[in-house]
C-alpha cells in the first residue's frame, strides 16, 4: 500500500530534486496559530510536514525545539489536539504528507491501539519515535505498519554497518539521516561526511534518505540536498517561531510570515541544487 510520502517522494525523485521536510511543534505558539502556519507551509515550498507531539521529557531535543514543545503545552496542547490540526489542515489539503514526531510515553498514554486508529482517520501518514529502537517494534512499529503508516526510522553517525540493518528492518517510508552527534540543533552538519554517510545508507535500502538536524539556511540545504532525497528543517523554524512572538509569548501579525518566508528561502536552496546537479 503506498501513502502520501511514498508518493510524494517518488514524485519529487521523477522531478529530480530533493524533498524540503519541514518540522514545527504542534500547537505552538498556540493551536489557532499553529494551523495557521501548517496552513501556510506548502505553499511556501514545504513538501513534507512534521509535527512534534508536546512532550515534558524530550530528551533528543536541543533548547529550541524543548522550550517549543513547553509553549505548546503551557497552551493546553494534547495529543487529542495534536490529532485535530491534522484533521483540520486536511480538510483542505489532501495531498502533503504528515508525520507525527516525537517520544513514545504520549502515545502508550493515548493508547496504542486507539491512537493509531484515530491518527490515520486524521490524515497521518507516518511516525519518527525516537525512543523506541528496533528491538521494540513489536510495541508500535509493526501495529503503525499493519494500521497503514508509514514508520520512519533514525539512523546516525554512530550508526554502523553492523547495526543499520536492524534499524532498517521495519522502516517505511523515507529513513531519516541525524547528520551530527548531539542533540537538535547543536551544529552545523559537513555536507561531504552527509553525503557520503547518505551513499553508505543508500547501500543498504532503497528508501529515501532524508537527512536532518543543524539545517538553518537555503545554502545549507542546497548543499545537503545534493547528496539527500530530504532536507529536514526544525530548530530554525522553531526559532522562527518564538523570534515572532510578543513579550508574553503571544502569536503576532508577523507569526505566519516569519516561518513561511524562511521556509520559502530553504525551498529556493533546495531547488537550486536541483539546477546544480543537472547542469
Amino acid at each position: 500500500m503506498t501513502t502520501r510520502i511514498d508518493r510524494r517522494f517518488a514524485a519529487l525523485k521523477a522531478e529530480g530534486r530533493a524533498a524540503l521536510v519541514t518540522f514545527l511543534m504542534a500547537g505552538d505558539p498556540d493551536a489557532e496559530a499553529c494551523l495557521a502556519i501548517v496552513k501556510a507551509l506548502p505553499a511556501a515550498g514545504a513538501d513534507v510536514i512534521e509535527l512534534g507531539m508536546p512532550f515534558t521529557d524530550p530528551m533528543a531535543d536541543g533548547p529550541a525545539i524543548q522550550v517549543a514543545g513547553q509553549r505548546a503545552l503551557k497552551a493546553g496542547q494534547t495529543m487529542v489536539k495534536t490529532l485535530g490540526l491534522v484533521r483540520a489542515f486536511r480538510q483542505s489539503d489532501d495531498a502533503t504528507p504528515i508525520v507525527l514526531m516525537g517520544y513514545y510515553n504520549p502515545i502508550y498514554i493515548y493508547g496504542v491501539e486507539k491512537f493509531l486508529v484515530d491518527a490515520k482517520a486524521a490524515g497521518v501518514d507516518g511516525l519518527i519515535v525516537v525512543d523506541l529502537p528496533p528491538e521494540e517494534d513489536e510495541e508500535l512499529c509493526l501495529p503503525a505498519l499493519k494500521a497503514g503508516l508509514n514508520f520512519i526510522r533514525l539512523a546516525t553517525p554512530t550508526t554502523d554497518d553492523k547495526r543499520l540493518p536492524a534499524v532498517l528492518n521495519n522502516t517505511s517510508g523515507f529513513v531519516y539521516y541525524v547528520s551530527i552527534t548531539g542533540i537538535t540543533g547543536a551544529a552545523t552538519p559537513d555536507p561531504s561526511k552527509v553525503n557520503a554517510a547518505v551513499a553508505r545508507i543508500k547501500r543498504h535500502t532503497k528508501l529515501p534518505v532524508a537527512v536532518g538536524f543543524g539545517v538553518r539556511t537555503g545554502e545549507q540545504a542546497r548543499a545537503i540536498a545534493e547528496g539527500a532525497d530530504g532536507v529536514v528543517v526544525g530548530s530554525a523554524l522553531v526559532d522562527a517561531v518564538r523570534q515572532s512572538l510578543d513579550a508574553d509569548g503571544k502569536a503576532t501579525a508577523r507569526t505566519v510570515a516569519a516561518v513561511t518566508d524562511l521556509v520559502a528561502q530553504l525551498s529556493a536552496g533546495i531547488h537550486g541544487a536541483k539546477k546544480a546537479a543537472a547542469e
